[in-house]
């Protein structure tokens, strides 16, 4: 599927960089509103299902072929304006030889918990170079994928620094992260050293994406809502920006529960484009953002089990807001729940389309 370049921009190239959605996420509008959805690629859909019976999460994320048509399956379902690369957040911690699952019903979990000292030399003994070198299925499934696209562009993805620490913290899935926020100011010394590890392990995973054609990537943190603003930008923020800072594209960050934070999610103008989640309206945000960043989001996810109607004003509402910013890239404001009709997912990129990204 391609898309062509915008005719409201004479200097706009051929490709992917062309395309609306890269262009908004640098800022620039066009008279296209670009739409994608965290977690199109996967679970809402049947013939994602279909594909993945007696394929277990992370081998599907290193098989090519397997990993490229579940990406490129939202794409040709709901004509989004990106595809996402279908991942997960601990793949670049299992291509370092780390001992992780995913549990089905319980998320990533971990055979050694790493909680002492100790725990992080033996850790970090281990090169982040690895991670490119070990990821030659993750490059084949983004060049499959990018050659199928055409000019639609392949967004990147890692998870955050924070977040992969408190997985690896807890030992797997937490409410509270208690270990991990302990470790912080208890070993202050050792948590930077994981959390700068897990930065290189993440930068390294986005840069074997970008080399294979990715167009955009996205940091994403599940969990830094969990924090306080100034342990976020004393344990966080630093090595946040240093998983984004040496991208070469354009680049978006977005956490969950972080209206606190937004301010600080910008990275020091690291970010391009701040994700923000359903619980803060979208112009509100731009009052703390600033207007010379561009927003993402931030549909409520529950109200796609909502009438149309309903549907429908809200969708109008977030796009209404988002004229406040420089630019908006029109998303959830978290990931595709997995019981989504997905029809609802293809009327909603109709309706963005159909509304435009210009007044």
């Amino acid at each position: 599927m391609t898309r062509p370049a915008a005719a409201t921009d004479p200097a706009a190239v051929a490709g992917p960089a062309a395309s609306a959605l890269v262009r908004a996420i640098i800022g620039q509008r066009t008279d296209r509103l670009p739409v994608w959805f965290m977690r199109q690629a996967g679970r809402s859909l049947p013939e994602y299902r279909e594909l993945r019976v007696g394929t277990r999460m992370l081998d599907a994320c290193l098989t090519p072929d397997l990993a490229a048509e579940i990406t490129l399956q939202p794409v040709r379902r709901h004509g989004v304006d990106a595809g996402i690369f279908f991942s997960d957040i601990v793949v670049p911690l299992k291509l370092a030889g780390v001992d992780v699952e995913i549990e089905p019903g319980r998320g990533p979990v971990f055979a050694s918990p790493v909680r002492t000292a100790a725990d992080v030399d033996r850790l970090t003994a281990i090169e982040p170079a690895a991670v490119a070198a070990a990821a030659t299925p993750v490059a084949e499934a983004v060049r499959i994928v990018t050659t199928e696209l055409g000019d639609t562009p392949l967004i990147g993805f890692a998870g955050a620094p924070f977040t992969l620490a408190a997985y690896l913290v807890e030992g797997g899935p937490s409410k509270e992260h208690l270990r991990a926020r302990a470790m912080m100011h208890a070993d202050p010394t050792s948590w930077h050293r994981l959390a700068g590890w897990l930065a290189e392990v993440s930068a390294a995973f986005l840069g074997v994406q970008i080399a294979a054609g990715a167009s955009a990537v996205q940091l994403f943190d599940s969990w830094a809502g969990s924090l306080s603003r100034s342990d976020y930008t004393t344990f966080i923020a630093p090595h946040s920006r240093r998983a984004l800072e040496g991208a070469g594209v354009p680049r978006i960050h977005f956490g969950v529960g972080t209206g606190h934070l937004l301010a600080d999610m910008r990275l020091g103008g690291i970010a391009d484009t701040v994700g923000v989640d359903w619980r803060t309206h979208l112009d509100e945000a731009v009052e703390v953002l600033g207007t010379d960043v561009s927003v993402q989001g931030n549909i409520d996810p529950a109200l796609l089990q909502a009438p149309w109607e309903v549907v429908e004003a809200h969708v109008r509402e977030v796009v209404a807001r988002g004229r406040a910013a420089r630019a908006h890239v029109l998303n959830l404001g978290h990931g595709v729940p997995p019981e989504t009709d997905p029809t609802v997912l293809t009327r909603i990129v109709e309706l963005a389309h159909e509304i435009g990204g210009i007044e």
